[in-house]
């Protein structure tokens, strides 16, 4: 689906489909797309659908629309991956639908004039001139026509000093290429995506409108500069054997080109950028080669330093998502344990990243029950806390409507499971306790054992003939409960697995009968649930942890004796 994406601006990752014929971008709330920013006009620019192209048009704005960083003063065709400024607004065009002009062909996704690669054949023949570009970091190598050199190193400089973005730098990187070399009539920047190990044109510039809308790309020559780390001069490319296959340079009646590759301080080529011309009187000279290389020196510093505030960016934007999610989600825990008169509680919640997939919760019911839950959504982060807060709410309306805990269990599983997410189940345990009897009623499904501590050392773990399967694996499944009486000093312990499964530094398991053994010897919820936590610190020591971790201790009081 063709699309448009803001990537820079108050609005920054919003999308927009574009289904229709028409797109009215504009600061006016009746626009199609608002873009709400005072120097943007009510309505500013518009983009059509026709015979299944897009196109931009500016509506005569105060402040004008740029594609690719050019001004538009007409209507102009959409690539895929185009970038659409609108003052401090940024969008890229977008259409995975998109298909190669031709079978031999790959259509960049993310170039910015209709870039296409082809595969062409190697010929071995002696290039024009060759200049090593690794030797070049740092310093510009004045041979002859040393003020041409200098020039261009003060230019690049100059123009790369206070960018810090990458769409700001790779235009510059352009611009001062064309200044330094009046003879260039296109020129590109390639840089290879490190996770895909693919080549991704990320910048184009024409010295003329509109001369070429399709800009094809050689990628015989890109790899061989790459791998060689050698810049290379074709003073003719059409007679030049070496690339005498390229379909680039024979479409495009390419006289002179050079390319240059883009290389990091670890000497391994991230991407080339490539300038040609069209005249064969103003063909580029060995002397250019020197040049183009110091400025691909000069240009890989800048972009190198560029991705990598870029990184920060997005890493420092992660965190404080990351930050609100953490918020978030502590909204979705009791902030404090339930007052029960004769009953004593205790929990304790620590995720393994900054937001988790352990809950916990305390849910009043109406008749005066409390139902203690405890759940582990399979993995941890954001994809696990959004199953949390999900589970959350789905299991208050189970329990608000269901009066019996297997009842609203078997519902919220169905539930789950009629949504399609048995690839994320979740272990889940709830323990209704009735302060009144004194009972506690237990449905499990596929968590582990509740341990109920009795008055005296001996433990007991309710409910493993009576618990069911995970949630959201089996949408008929039903569940069965079991009920327990509390006696004064008998409390009940509920937990996840990140507290068994914690291991020290020499990769040895807290392990369930660690856990046995502390409850057995506790005398109380809070002094267990202490215990316990001291206990597992300093046992994992400096192990890094694994998995949430959630605990949860309630009991009866020993001075309930006396009533």
């Amino acid at each position: 689906m063709p699309r448009l994406e803001i990537t820079s601006g108050p609005d920054k990752g919003q999308q927009y489909e574009l289904s229709g014929e028409k797109y009215i971008l504009g600061r006016h709330p009746d626009c199609d797309i608002v873009v709400d920013v005072g120097s943007v006009s009510r309505q500013h620019c518009q983009v059509l659908a026709e015979n299944g192209r897009f196109f931009i048009e500016d509506l005569h704005s105060r402040n004008g629309t740029l594609v690719n960083g050019n001004a538009i003063q007409q209507r102009v065709a959409l690539s895929v991956g185009d970038m659409i400024q609108i003052c401090d607004v940024s969008f890229r065009f977008l259409d995975e639908s998109a298909s190669p002009a031709s079978p031999d062909a790959d259509l960049f996704s993310d170039s910015g004039v209709g870039t296409l690669m082809f595969d062409d054949d190697v010929s071995s023949s002696v290039i024009m001139s060759k200049v090593e570009v690794s030797t070049h970091h740092g310093q510009l190598k004045l041979v002859s026509n040393a003020e041409v050199k200098l020039a261009a190193l003060v230019e690049i400089n100059r123009n790369l000093g206070q960018a810090l973005a990458l769409d700001e730098v790779l235009p510059k990187v352009l611009d001062s290429l064309f200044k330094i070399f009046p003879q260039a009539d296109r020129g590109f920047i390639i840089l290879k995506n490190l996770e895909t190990n693919t080549l991704i044109p990320r910048w184009t510039k024409l010295r003329r409108e509109g001369e070429d809308e399709n800009l094809r790309v050689s990628r015989m020559i890109i790899n061989e500069v790459m791998e060689t780390r050698e810049a290379i001069l074709s003073a003719d490319a059409t007679s030049d054997s070496r690339f005498e296959m390229s379909q680039s340079i024979a479409d495009f009646r390419i006289r002179s080109m050079m390319c240059a590759p883009l290389v990091g301080a670890d000497l391994v080529s991230f991407g080339v950028l490539q300038i040609d011309t069209l005249n064969q009187r103003s063909r580029f000279q060995p002397d250019d080669l020197e040049v183009l290389a110091s400025v691909a020196s000069q240009a890989a510093i800048a972009i190198n330093s560029a991705q990598m505030h870029e990184a920060a960016l997005r890493q420092r934007e992660i965190q404080r998502d990351l930050e609100l999610a953490k918020t978030v989600q502590k909204g979705f825990l009791p902030g404090q344990p339930p007052r029960v008169e004769g009953y004593r509680f205790y929990d304790y919640y620590q995720a393994a990243n900054q937001i988790g997939g352990d809950y916990f919760d305390y849910v009043m019911l109406s008749d005066g029950r409390i139902a203690v839950i405890v759940a582990d959504v399979v993995g941890h982060g954001i994809a696990a806390a959004l199953l949390m807060a999900k589970l959350s709410a789905e299991v208050r309306t189970a329990l608000a409507t269901c009066p019996q805990p297997a009842q609203a269990l078997t519902q919220l599983n169905a539930r789950l499971a009629q949504e399609g997410m048995s690839d994320r189940f979740i272990t889940f345990v709830m323990a209704v306790l009735d302060p009144r009897k004194h009972e506690v009623t237990v449905v499990n499904a596929g968590h582990m054992m509740p341990i109920v501590r009795r008055g005296g050392p001996e433990i007991e773990e309710v409910g493993e003939k009576e618990a069911g399967v995970p949630l959201s694996i089996d949408e008929t499944f039903e569940y069965e409960q079991v009920t327990t009486r509390l006696e004064p000093g008998d409390f009940v312990t509920l937990y996840t697995d990140g507290i068994n499964e914690a291991m020290d530094p020499q990769g040895q398991l807290y392990t369930v009968d660690r856990i046995r053994q502390q409850v057995s010897e506790a005398a109380g919820p809070e002094l267990l649930g202490t215990h316990v936590i001291a206990d597992l610190q300093i046992f994992v020591g400096d192990h890094p942890q694994n998995d949430d971790i959630c605990l949860v201790c309630f009991g009866r009081e020993r001075t309930a004796e006396m009533a």
